[in-house]
């Protein structure tokens, strides 16, 4: 019987709230995993329990995103950042094989940058050098104040090149609160319609803050997918990539054509031939990780979480809309771009933004400031935060909208 632990409620970006039914599994687990009598934080990542577990959290992941045999499931470390890196390496390393003859002034990076995270990614690429970065588009053009990332630029504004070694673009940006839309029609959907045609494009996705809070949209027609599981599905410490065979190269081979040679435990070859096991992977991460898509697929898979997901989100925006008309709330992101995962406004008036946050943690609410960067409020509302938990923080933010407009009132 599960109790509450004395536990708050965790709005925080990442590490973020985990089901408190896996915490208590992985209670176990930490002391005698799979009836071996050592703990999971213990045994060898070579023992046949291990394998099995990673075995069948694999299977978790391609059965509910449905990920095609083109695709391979690798776990590695390093998170998101490290993938900044690896991508890069990787999809130069393929595009040489490809076109040995290609000069760096040749080998065309496109960046696709709508957010913090995006341009770090780009940035990232410059500082490895072998080729020529190229931003498809940036979102701050487009956006309220020239400066800020608030919006998915329009369709009309995006221009891929024709033969990228890599195309990249971050689905969802947890510090900015931007999103590309889930409708497929939304003007605010990635464009993949735009991307270049009949070849096997080099798409590559950042879904570390949205990963299995959905569906992925057009999940065949990516070359890499990567995934920090600090938010939707585990602790810090694992990330997830979902690579397509093509892009698995010998980076060796094409380190003797030129390319720049790629760290072992860089290469997605590597981690592809060794079943993720080249080195000690992160293996308690993984089994947390693993005990949460299995609680995943037990109460109906990604079907039922994108339900509660929308609910969650528009919940909240709807409460915010009702804040902004009362001049008390503001949306820092333009309507349509707006985050399912990573909601952010701010609360206007001279110190109201640290009223309301001191108000919510009063209330057990926590890990709703914003990214240092950028300030303001962030309601991280991954998939371990409840519906119910989301009605409190309602509730609350319809009080202080209350409170508010009686001392305006009494003013």
């Amino acid at each position: 019987m599960s109790t509450d632990h004395g536990r708050v409620i965790n709005f925080g970006a990442g590490p973020s709230a985990l089901p408190l039914s896996v915490l208590e599994e992985a209670q176990t687990g930490l002391v005698n995993f799979a009836g071996t009598g050592m703990g999971i934080a213990e045994i060898s990542h070579r023992s046949k329990e291990f394998q099995a577990f990673l075995d069948g959290f694999e299977r978790d992941i391609r059965t509910q995103l449905d990920v095609p045999p083109t695709h391979r499931i690798l776990f590695t470390q390093g998170g998101g950042t490290g993938q900044f890196s690896a991508v890069v390496l990787n999809l130069l390393a393929r595009y040489k094989l490809l076109r040995p003859q290609a000069s760096a002034e040749d080998t065309v990076l496109d960046y696709v940058v709508t957010g913090s995270w995006s341009k770090k990614a780009a940035e990232e690429a410059r500082r490895l050098g072998g080729s020529t970065v190229r931003t498809v588009v940036d979102a701050r053009v487009y956006s309220k104040d020239g400066k800020a990332f608030d919006n998915i630029p329009p369709h009309a504004e995006f221009a891929f090149s024709a033969d990228p070694a890599l195309i990249y673009y971050c689905e969802n940006e947890t510090v900015d609160g931007v999103e590309f839309a889930h409708d497929a029609q939304s003007p605010a959907a990635f464009p993949f319609h735009l991307l270049p045609q009949n070849t096997l494009v080099p798409l590559i996705a950042d879904y570390s803050s949205s990963f299995m809070c959905r569906p992925i949209p057009r999940l065949a027609d990516h070359a890499v997918i990567y995934a920090g599981a600090q938010k939707n599905i585990g602790p810090a410490g694992l990330t997830v990539l979902i690579v397509r065979e093509d892009c698995i190269v010998d980076v060796d081979a094409a380190a003797k054509l030129g390319a720049a040679p790629v760290p072992l435990i860089l290469s997605y070859k590597t981690l592809a031939d060794s079943g993720s096991l080249y080195n000690t992977p992160s293996v308690l991460a993984i089994y947390m990780a693993g005990l949460v898509v299995k609680r995943m697929k037990e109460n109906g898979g990604l079907p039922y979480y994108e339900e509660v997901n929308r609910r969650k989100a528009n919940k909240l925006y709807a409460a915010v809309h009702e804040g902004e008309q009362k001049g008390v709330f503001r949306r820092k992101v333009q309507q349509g771009s707006e985050s399912w995962m990573n909601a952010v406004f701010e609360v206007l008036g001279e110190g109201a933004e640290k009223k309301f946050l001191d108000g919510a943690e009063k209330e057990g609410m926590k890990g709703l400031k914003g990214h240092r960067s950028v300030g303001g409020v962030r309601v991280s509302l991954y998939n371990a935060v409840t519906e119910q938990e989301v009605d409190k923080l309602i509730a609350y933010m319809a009080r202080f909208l209350a409170e508010s407009a009686s001392v305006e009132a009494a003013a």
